[in-house]
């Protein structure tokens, strides 16, 4: 709950002072600062981390709450969480200075660069550029859990992708993909010769003085200033474990802190330059922050927000550049990028006409309390209405919520009683599998079922004919339906839950 000086060389009066300029204390700033706390209070959000950058100053940057709940040690400006999909403009920037060099083009092949790599449509293979790996339009199934659900490495990730099936229309309609966000970073590594990793690290955290920020949750170390990922229950937040995202890296592996990241958005401001030195070109950075991809403007993407056009009047597009979503807002032209994981959540954001952009980080999830600062922080600056972002949202949150749990009870009326399986356990015992997706291994185990996902484990409870209920071993309690299809002689052929396609027994 304290401003701290951010390599600071003198202070003013309750500011800090940054490489670029100080920090001003002003009324938006007390205003914004006080409204930070308030929302981190509705939330019952753990931490939160805030930074606002304007006319090239790092004008506010502050932490609130405590890294682990239930703990004392306080979030500040340095405070190390992960930023999820807001990672992506990370890997169009390294592609940018690639094109720069002249290594590639945006709209070269991607297959020319991957050999080997297919999609599960030949033409498509063909024919996607590089540009449309960045610009959510290629028409795949999103498909994450091959990657959130499994240990594959990248390259198994990768490969696994030709056996998922086309969705919509290639380049017709807007479709978000982590996949091709991890086929544009091995790009980077096939023409720059070195790892996504070490490329983003050389060429843009440490030129930018973001010497904390990493892209694995393996370089924490005995790093004593990182914040625990919590998943929200109701209104309470629950401790979950950090997760990995190494074998998806180049779409959302990226942690850092508000204080090193409004580093990242001064650089987006000045146009690709920093302290001097042109890192990405003029021409590159317009082509990053300019539409490429139309999304249908109701409801907004907003990963489990409840967000849309209707909370927030006079929007008119909503689009994606590469690797950051573009909207207006109040007349303003608005780049911005969210992440969401499992336990945190970051927004990265800037009004480029107003010279303004913020960072919003917290260790809550699923949450909109960015959001809600994001909107505020543009209200404060632009004047006039200053609209309850916070409470609005938090209402229309749980107002989903409750939603999701008459679904549930729904589901219950649905459920025939008094069935019997039609077999005993041990005849659904059983490994059965899917191209895309792997194993799913069914075992009975002190007179239950079993079921082992990729990295999820959950207890079979059964339902209703050949149906059961599958409660994951998690720290907040989820389930989800498992249903085995018989074949012609009764015995099982297949296994379907979680929406993904049949796993077959094999």
């Amino acid at each position: 709950m304290r401003v701290q000086v951010i390599r600071a060389a003198c202070a003013a009066t309750l500011g800090l002072v940054t490489s670029g300029s100080a920090q001003q204390h002003d009324s938006h700033i007390t205003a914004i600062d006080a409204y930070a706390a308030k929302a981190r209070a509705e939330w019952n959000a753990p931490a939160l981390a805030i930074a606002i950058v304007k006319n090239d100053s790092v004008v506010f940057a502050k932490g609130y709450g405590v890294l682990e709940k239930g703990k004392s040690k306080a979030a500040d400006e340095n405070t190390l969480f992960a930023i999820g999909s807001s990672s992506k403009a990370f890997t169009t920037a390294s592609l940018a200075m690639l094109v720069d060099e002249g290594k590639l083009k945006w709209d070269d092949r991607a297959v020319d660069y991957l050999p080997g790599w297919q999609l599960s449509d030949p033409w498509m293979t063909r024919e996607i550029r590089i540009r449309d790996l960045v610009t959510h339009r290629v028409g795949l199934e999103r498909a994450d859990y091959i990657w959130e659900g499994t240990d594959y490495s990248r390259a198994e990730v990768l490969r696994r992708i030709r056996h998922v099936p086309v969705q919509e229309g290639f380049r017709l309609t807007y479709g978000y993909n982590n996949h091709m966000f991890l086929a544009a970073g091995t790009i980077v590594e096939r023409v720059s010769g070195t790892t996504w990793d070490a490329f983003v690290r050389q060429r843009i955290l440490t030129p930018l003085g973001m010497t904390r920020s990493n892209t694995s949750i393996t370089a924490f170390g005995n790093d004593a200033n990182v914040a625990t990922p919590h998943q929200r229950d109701g209104d309470t937040a629950v401790v979950i474990q950090w997760k990995s995202l190494d074998n998806v890296a180049p779409a959302g592996a990226i942690n850092s802190s508000v204080g090193e990241m409004a580093e990242w958005v001064r650089f987006q401001l000045a146009s690709g330059k920093w302290q001097g030195k042109q890192l990405v070109s003029e021409r590159n950075m317009r082509e990053m922050h300019s539409p490429q991809t139309v999304i249908p403007i109701g409801p907004w993407f907003s990963s489990l927000s409840p967000v849309n056009h209707q909370m927030v009047p006079g929007t008119n597009f909503f689009m994606y550049g590469l690797g950051w979503f573009l909207q207006d807002y109040r007349g303003k032209k608005v780049v911005q990028h969210g992440g969401s994981i499992d336990g945190m959540r970051a927004l990265v954001g800037m009004m480029p006409d107003e010279k303004l952009g913020f960072v919003v980080l917290t260790n809550l999830n699923p949450s909109s309390i960015d959001e809600a600062l994001m909107f505020r922080i543009f209200d404060e600056y632009l004047g006039g209405e200053k609209r309850d972002w916070s409470k609005d949202m938090l209402d229309r949150f749980r107002g989903v919520e409750q939603k999701g749990r008459d679904a549930i009870k729904a589901a219950e009326t649905m459920r025939v009683p008094n069935t019997t399986p039609s077999l005993p356990l041990s005849g659904y015992a059983g490994t059965y599998s899917d191209s895309a997706n792997g194993d799913a291994v069914v075992t009975e185990e002190n007179g239950k079922l079993v079921l082992r996902l990729g990295v999820f484990t959950g207890d079979l409870e059964h339902w209703n004919y050949d149906t059961f209920v599958a409660h994951w071993r998690l720290p907040v309690p989820d389930r989800a339906i498992v249903t085995f299809r018989l074949d012609g002689s009764g015995r099982p052929a297949g296994l379907r839950t979680l929406g993904m396609a049949e796993f077959r027994r094999r």
